[in-house]
C-alpha cells in the first residue's frame, strides 16, 4: 500500500484514531501506510486556513475526520480538504467519517425545511471516490450519494459483541436486547442474534412532541425478570434513554445496560450513569472525561480501508 496516504488534523481527536488505523494495518496486514498531518488554523475573523501536507500527487488519500468538532466547521473542513486534495492531483480521495454528522436530518419533518443530509451528500460527493462511515442514523442516506461515490456504512455490532463476550461479565442467558424506538428494530435484532440471546427483542414505542422531547412511551415485548441491553446508534442528551430506563424498571427489568455507537453526551453522563449499570460507546466520537466504557472500533475502519484499497469484499467483515 505504498501509494496510500492517511490524512488527519494532528491537533484534533481524529489523529489518535488515524494512528490506530495506521498501526493496525502495519501489525495485522504487514503493510506500511503514511500518515500526514493537515494543519488547520484560523484567520482573525475565524476563516479556516488549511495548509497542504507532504506531496500527495498520484496518491490514494484517506482523510480521517473528527466529529467532535463544531458541525459547521466539520462540514466546511471537508469541502476545503476536498478542494486541496483534488487540486494536489491525488489519484483518489476517500472521506473516513466515523460519525456522519447531519444524519438525523434525512427527510422533511415539516414544509420548506432543508433535507440537510442530502445537502451534505451533494456538497462532499462530487470528485470524491468513496465515503466510509459507521452505523448511520438512517441507512437510507446512502441513497443520497451517487454510484460514482459509494458510501460504505460499516457496522459496529461484531466488534462490540466480541468485546462484551470476552471482556464483560454479562448474563447473556437472561438478556433481552431492546431498541429504544421502532426504527432501531433491525439493529437490535442483529445484536440479539450475535449475542445468542434466547429471548425475542423488545421495542419502545415513543411519540415525540417535538425534536428532543418525548411524549408517550410504551414497551412492546417482555422484559420482566430479565437483564436488558438497550442498543442505539446515538446518544445526544440522554433524556430519552433515562425515560426508557424508568419504563423498563416499571415493567420488571433487572439490570440495565446500554450501548450506542456515537456518544455525544451533550448534557453529560451523570443522569445516564444513575439509570444504567453500565454504558458502552464506541470511539467514533471523543469521550474524554465521560464516565463510560469505550470500545475501540478503529480496527473495523482499518479493515475497510485495507479491503477497499485491495479490492476485497467489505461485506465479509460482518458475516
Amino acid at each position: 500500500m505504498e501509494n496510500v496516504v492517511l490524512l488527519a488534523d494532528e491537533n484534533s481527536r481524529a489523529w489518535d484514531f488515524a494512528k490506530k488505523i495506521q498501526e493496525y494495518i502495519r501489525k495485522e496486514k504487514c503493510e506500511e501506510v503514511k500518515l500526514y498531518d493537515v494543519p488547520i488554523s484560523f484567520f482573525r475573523n475565524n476563516e479556516l486556513q488549511i495548509d497542504p501536507p507532504e506531496n500527495i500527487r498520484k496518491k490514494d488519500v484517506y482523510f480521517i475526520h473528527d466529529s467532535s468538532k463544531n458541525p459547521q466547521q466539520w462540514w466546511i473542513e471537508l469541502l476545503l480538504i476536498k478542494d486541496m486534495v483534488l487540486g494536489a492531483s491525488a489519484s483518489s480521495l476517500t472521506f473516513v467519517l466515523p460519525n456522519m454528522l447531519y444524519s438525523r436530518q434525512d427527510r422533511k419533518v415539516k414544509s420548506r425545511v432543508p433535507i440537510s443530509a442530502r445537502a451534505l451528500a451533494n456538497s462532499i460527493s462530487l470528485g470524491t471516490t468513496r465515503i466510509i462511515t459507521m452505523d448511520l442514523h438512517a441507512p437510507q442516506i446512502q441513497g443520497f450519494y451517487p454510484a460514482t461515490t459509494p458510501l460504505d456504512n460499516l457496522y459496529s455490532a461484531p466488534e462490540v459483541v466480541n468485546y462484551l463476550k470476552n471482556t464483560e461479565n454479562l448474563d447473556f442467558e437472561n438478556l433481552v436486547v431492546v431498541s429504544p424506538d421502532m426504527g432501531g428494530a433491525t439493529r437490535a435484532e442483529s445484536f440479539a442474534k450475535r449475542i445468542g440471546s434466547k429471548h425475542p427483542i423488545a421495542l419502545i414505542d415513543k411519540r415525540r412532541e417535538k425534536p428532543g422531547e418525548i411524549g408517550q412511551m410504551r414497551i412492546v415485548g417482555d422484559v420482566s425478570n430479565k437483564n436488558v441491553l438497550v442498543v442505539d446508534d446515538l446518544i445526544d442528551s440522554g433524556g430519552t434513554l433515562c425515560s426508557a430506563a424508568n419504563l423498563l424498571k416499571q415493567n420488571g427489568a433487572n439490570k440495565l445496560f446500554c450501548y450506542a455507537t456515537h456518544g455525544l453526551f451533550t448534557k453529560g453522563t451523570f443522569d445516564l450513569c444513575s439509570c444504567f449499570e453500565k454504558i458502552f460507546v464506541s470511539n467514533t466520537h471523543n469521550q474524554e472525561g465521560n464516565n463510560v466504557t469505550v470500545i475501540d472500533v478503529s480496527s473495523v475502519f482499518a479493515e475497510a480501508i485495507f479491503r477497499a484499497q485491495k479490492g476485497y469484499s467489505l461485506s465479509q467483515l460482518f458475516k
